[in-house]
């Protein structure tokens, strides 16, 4: 997106300044005291005229002393104006910002699956963090010294012209160029910035990646090459820096020396003025220290302008996240359905795709009856994964209907919905904070009985017993300070607490040890009974048990049955079972 600052652009700061709606009462209050402290500023050059002409020329030692003294207690007044507005700005502005923080991982909340497949984690955490902090600006250095700049530049043309109009026509002739300059400038700075943000993400992208994969790397000795792909990223990252800093390099001297031509000009004419008689001396200092404060707001506007297109190009970045629909929407009219199923499931020749022209399930249909435990089985790329994430409404079918007790899955909310399920994956994530808070993540308000319960259903009881400070032992990011089979244990205790009618095992016990595993199966029992299980399994030997087995191969089911009855068939779960044994 071009951008120049107007269009687009506008329609950005405009909406952000949608934000301070609710703190109209504040913004009131330091526009006010923005107001004040402008209008004290243009006192003293007046007062500084008078003690020329009237205190030293007419030889008035005591107008001297007033005119001193009302120096002070402007100045005083002034400062004390000042402090009051920036207090104010800043507590509109962190009010502006938290609310916008709140709304930007708000909707990141609501967004479907599909939006995080296509992106990658550090960038979105750089629309978060990064892009909310520079939109910052647009409060901090952005719309506040803006009001203050055109405040100043209204009461100095005043009393320029009330001094002298034929001066204030001089000391306006700089303002054509100014204005062109500004145009120009910021054309090309919005287009860098948005090359400067889009490496920013970039190098954050990577350094998350990084950190999250230290222990491959230190395994691999790879720490010279990824110190030399980061080398990579921030080189890319600092030549935009640099770019930006040579367009302002360029930019900001000359808005500087139109300023000072502007000075040198007033000067020039105000004296030949003087010198006619056409202007006293005092007016002339008058006028010249009016003319200083005159060009400083200019050169502040463009200074502002200079941020403004780093913190709108940040804007962008962050109302493209808050724009963004869900490709999973909630139903209009939600059906209403019981806080507990029975956990009847029905696929009615289910098609879906990931991809245009790929068919990951196609026209499958299947039915589960309520508490019956069924198994997922196929090569990878089956369709295994696809059919739960379409189950717990990750993703919505193509063609078809996937069903619970009889209600399409797309006429529940997806509260409603996935308070049906517990899932165990395969890999379980566990968050940064203690074993209690994580077994409890899907039970919050729990009580410690009730999560000691789920922890011996899951076998967990006993290695917590030996944490260093049990269930409120922190378990690092991702839970690395657990096993493998730690962390498995403690996700299915998690599964066990929350209580569904349906529960989902992805490769639920792959990485606990037989003993341990062997130890659980009771518990595990428990939890099956007057529940819907559905198991995605690769180790075909712990299938003996369950009641049925669907076999998937590219996205269709291609053998149903007991183990026994798929054994006795000598077909593709046959074949998938002997590989194993061998």
């Amino acid at each position: 997106m071009e951008g120049t600052f107007k269009g687009e652009s506008w329609q950005f700061l405009f909406r952000v300044l949608t934000y301070v709606k609710p703190y109209k009462k504040l913004a009131s209050y330091t526009l006010l005291a923005a107001a004040i402290a402008t209008l004290l500023e243009l006192v003293p050059p007046w007062l500084i005229k008078v003690a020329i002409d009237d205190g030293i020329g007419k030889n008035q030692p005591g107008l001297l002393v007033t005119l001193v003294g009302a120096l002070v207690t402007v100045s005083l007044l002034r400062g004390a104006a000042s402090m009051v507005r920036i207090r104010l700005n800043n507590a509109l502005e962190q009010s502006v910002i938290f609310d916008i923080r709140n709304q930007v991982f708000g909707a990141m909340q609501r967004l479907s699956l599909s939006y995080f497949d296509d992106r990658a984690t550090g960038e979105i955490m750089s629309r978060v963090n990064n892009d909310v902090e520079n939109m910052e600006r647009i409060f901090i250095d952005g719309v506040e010294h803006l009001v203050i700049a055109c405040l100043t530049l209204i009461g100095v043309t005043i009393m320029l012209f009330v001094l002298e109009w034929r001066l204030a026509l001089v000391a306006l002739i700089p303002i054509t160029p100014l204005v062109l300059s500004a145009l120009t400038f910021t054309k090309h700075i919005h287009k860098s910035y948005q090359t400067l943000r889009q490496e920013g993400a970039r190098l954050n992208t990577f350094l998350q990646d990084c950190l999250s994969g230290i222990r491959e790397t230190m395994i691999f000795n790879r720490q010279r090459y990824e110190a030399a792909r980061f080398e990579d990223r921030n080189r890319a990252l600092c030549e935009g820096s640099l770019g930006v800093a040579k367009l302002w390099s360029l930019y900001s001297p000359s808005m500087a020396m139109f300023a000072s031509l502007g000075s040198i000009l007033v000067l020039g004419v105000g004296s030949a003025l003087a010198e006619k008689g056409l202007l006293s001396v005092g007016e002339l200092v008058a006028f010249l220290s009016y003319a200083v404060i005159f060009y400083a707001p200019i050169n502040q506007i463009h200074a502002i302008n200079h941020l403004l297109q780093h913190a709108l190009v940040a804007a962008e970045r962050v109302f493209e996240l808050l724009d963004t629909k869900p490709t999973v929407s909630e139903p209009a009219s939600p059906v209403s359905i019981p806080e507990r199923l029975s956990g009847a499931i029905s696929f009615d020749k289910v098609s879906f795709q990931y991809v245009p022209g790929k068919m990951v399930l196609e026209k499958m249909s299947f039915k589960i009856a309520a508490g019956e435990t069924i198994a997922l089985v196929g090569a990878t790329g089956s369709g295994k994964s696809t059919t739960v994430s379409l189950l717990l409404r990750f993703y919505d079918a193509k063609e078809g209907a996937v069903k619970i007790d009889g209600h399409n899955v797309c006429d529940l909310t997806t509260q409603n919905l996935r308070d049906q399920f517990s899932l165990v994956r395969q890999e379980p994530f566990l968050f940064n904070g203690t074993v209690r808070e994580n077994i409890a993540y899907g039970k919050p308000h729990a009580t410690f009985a009730e999560i000691e319960q789920a922890t011996r259903a899951a076998c967990a009881s006993d290695f917590i017993a030996q944490l260093p400070e049990q269930y409120e032992t922190q378990i690092g990011e991702r839970g690395v300070k657990l096993s493998i089979g730690q962390k498995q244990r403690v996700a299915i205790a998690r599964a066990f607490l929350k209580n569904p009618p349906i529960i989902i095992f992805d490769e639920g016990t792959s990485n606990i040890d037989s003993e341990t595993e062997s130890g659980i199966q009771e518990g595990l029992q428990n939890l099956f009974a007057n529940r819907t299980t559905l198991i995605i399994a690769h180790r075909l030997s712990s299938l003996r048990k369950v009641n049925r087995i669907l076999v998937l191969e590219k996205g269709k089911i291609i053998e149903s049955g007991s183990h026994e009855m798929l054994i006795a068939k000598k077909g593709v779960y046959t074949k998938l079972f002997d590989a194993q044994l061998i």
